[in-house]
């Protein structure tokens, strides 16, 4: 007898795998292809192999090498300084939520979660002001002239600044949930053995939040290495380039005012998706390894 085939599941699949195809798996296929041609998005692709790759990698009289070299030493910049924030800042404000003595603790992870619900322009604008030269809060309060936007570190400082702002919550109302499952009896059992907050967070908090922890710091990671909005709208790439990251070169390239050279940016943008990649892979792997040690 013919088994029955169960169609619901592909109901509730179905749209999610069509737009998947359509809008994520096409383009990306396209976009590998694309890297090994010469493409200005009007005429047809022209199969060039691997040039626009030794371009990038080993042709230092190059544009696009210089380009593609400052893009990742700017963009591994932004990722050395603002994960790290994006992932602890979180986990210990979740932490402290969770202890006894706080109070209107959903209130507060509701003004810490608001600033992820704001788009990155209003955001950006915002703290254009806040770090504005005359006008800015923060100039007025401490009575400084500091031009942020437009010298070093001061712009690395505003753009890491604003991602924090934007970014924590999101981080945070997972490891909130993840901490609120875990059983208070392990907590009181420490307490009777007499271990500190400290202790209790680094014996039975962080331990039972493994897997958040992993997921989170990938994807921060991953969110961190396409960064693109921040120093565009907060300081244009400067001052000279040194905030100009990968993503705002391959904009540059494939959507260029002259020609576009779209080949180029697809080569730069699929060994970025390499990169991010690989650090994934480690990172997994060094935390999973450390969580089944």
């Amino acid at each position: 007898m013919k088994k029955k085939i169960n169609w619901a599941p592909l109901a509730f699949i179905g749209p999610h795998l069509i737009l998947f195809i359509v809008f994520i798996l096409i383009p990306s296929v396209y976009g590998i292809y694309a890297s090994f041609t010469r493409w200005n998005m009007v005429s047809e692709p022209v199969w060039v192999g691997l040039d626009n790759y030794r371009t990038l990698l080993f042709n230092e009289e190059s544009t696009f090498y210089r380009q593609f070299f400052n893009g990742m030493k700017n963009t591994f910049i932004f990722v050395f300084f603002s994960v790290p924030f994006m992932i602890i800042i979180p986990l210990l404000i979740a932490a402290s939520l969770e202890h006894k003595e706080v109070k209107m603790k959903n209130l507060f992870q509701t003004l810490i979660f608001i600033p992820g619900l704001i788009s990155i322009s209003a955001a950006a604008l915002i703290w254009s002001l806040i770090f504005n030269r005359q006008l800015g809060i923060v100039n007025n309060l401490f009575g400084s002239d500091v031009v942020w936007t437009a010298t070093q570190p001061y712009a690395w400082i505003t753009i890491v600044v604003i991602t924090i702002w934007a970014g924590i919550g999101g981080n945070m109302i997972i490891y909130r949930a993840s901490i609120s499952s875990v059983s208070e009896e392990l907590y009181e059992s420490a307490e009777i053995d007499g271990a500190g907050p400290v202790r209790k967070f680094f014996s039975i908090t962080l331990p039972s939040i493994q897997f958040p922890l992993i997921y989170t710091l990938i994807m921060t990671t991953a969110g961190a290495f396409n960064v693109f909005a921040q120093p565009l709208m907060m300081t244009d790439g400067g001052p000279r380039q040194s905030t100009t990251v990968l993503m705002m070169y391959i904009r540059d390239l494939a959507f260029s005012h002259g020609e576009s050279i779209a080949g180029m940016a697809s080569a730069m943008a699929v060994l970025l998706g390499l990169v991010i990649l690989v650090i994934s892979a480690i990172q997994y792997y060094l935390m999973n390894r450390h969580s089944t040690s």
